[in-house]
């Protein structure tokens, strides 16, 4: 419900291809007139991110490993790594409160700078607590699952003024990163792939009317950059177009996995392969997480992670210590290299025809995968 304002929606630019350009240079070259001013990481971003091997049954203790171990396999110190804490380490339903199997979020953060990485942390913005007035809640869309989460109004100040509150907390506890999550979820009711012909459910709405999906998204965005500083924000489950010059990073798709291969080929190598564009012409394109697990093959995990690795984008890894043979410390160990340096950004030359891609040109060098 605009009123009387005007509303300014877009602005239309197009681009032509160039004498002998490949169309996955055109698009890239796209992106950048699309976004001309993107907020980039000072440095490329990698290390680890515990979810992938614990599922949030994480703590002070695992992450003090983890970050221990994984450390020893770092040989660059001009661009120092992140272990980033994911999901588990709060109190059910308050991101402001660490609950006990932490008990200090500043001495976590502490102890990961004292093995040479740099601390992160993920965070749900908009969930909200058990008690919290029903005045501030989001009115609940029908069809939702996840029925038990209370989810907070974006369009209510009181709400903006949480989200800014417990990201500019996390800077405080010395915190470089954080990874916001769900937010898009939260505010439609729906994961992408379910808006097939709508993004939310018919008679949705929030308390402030005025503002369009976009503006509302853009507001909560804005709080978050803001509050910020000069942390890095990777956004997840977050719209790229809005993402774009707002945030350093952000998750191109949805969950790789520590269990199965089929879906890290799935949501990693499918969404690496055509997203790539995005990166560093809208943000640093994270493809999400090698899993590297018992459950996976060795020798399909050893293919993604070479792949992220020299492709120019964020390598982050999830690894079970207990399987780390010399074998694997080597790869891991020559990835963490190659993700610390400025390359050029891998491109899949049968994009066209794959839906996996798996001829790539990577350091202008041409290399075939197997992912199946």
């Amino acid at each position: 419900m605009l009123g009387q304002r005007k509303l300014h929606t877009a602005d239309i630019v197009t681009n032509m291809s160039a004498p002998n350009e490949t169309p996955y240079a055109t698009l890239t070259r796209f992106c950048k007139i699309m976004c001309p001013k993107p907020r980039l990481p000072k440095q490329p971003v990698y290390g680890i991110n515990d979810w992938y091997v614990v599922y949030g049954n994480n703590s002070f203790n695992s992450i003090k490993e983890q970050t221990t171990v994984m450390s020893g396999l770092v040989s660059d110190t001009n661009n120092r790594p992140f272990s980033v804490i994911d999901d588990g380490w709060q109190q059910p339903d308050d991101f402001s409160i660490v609950n006990d199997k932490f008990k200090d979020m500043h001495k976590m953060a502490d102890e990961i700078k004292s093995h040479g990485m740099r601390p992160g942390l993920w965070t749900r913005p908009l969930i909200a607590r058990k008690d919290d007035s029903a005045s501030l809640l989001a009115p609940k869309i029908p069809g939702r699952g996840q029925t038990g989460e209370l989810i907070l109004d974006p369009t209510l100040p009181e709400t903006i003024e949480r989200v800014k509150h417990n990201i500019s907390l996390y800077k405080q506890w010395g915190y470089h990163m954080v990874k916001h999550d769900y937010s898009s979820y939260d505010i439609f009711g729906k994961w992408g792939m379910q808006m097939t012909d709508g993004l939310t459910a018919q008679g949705w709405k929030y308390h402030d009317q005025s503002k369009t999906n976009a503006e509302i998204i853009n507001n909560l965005y804005n709080a978050i950059r803001q509050s910020a500083g000069d942390m890095y924000i990777i956004g997840c489950n977050t719209m790229s177009h809005l993402s774009a010059g707002v945030f350093e990073l952000n998750r191109t798709g949805d969950d790789t996995s520590g269990k199965e291969w089929a879906r890290t080929k799935k949501m990693g190598v499918n969404t690496l392969g055509f997203r790539l564009p995005h990166h560093n012409t809208f943000y640093a394109a994270d493809g999400d997480c090698v899993g590297l697990t018992k459950d996976v093959p060795w020798d399909k995990n050893r293919q993604w992670l070479q792949l992220l690795a020299e492709s120019g984008a964020p390598l982050f890894i999830s690894a079970e210590l207990d399987i780390l043979d010399a074998d694997k410390k080597a790869a891991i160990k020559k990835a963490f290299a190659d993700a610390a340096k400025v390359q050029p950004t891998g491109e899949p030359l049968d994009w066209l025809t794959e839906q996996w891609p798996a001829k790539w040109k990577l350091n202008n060098r041409e290399v075939t995968f197997n992912w199946d």
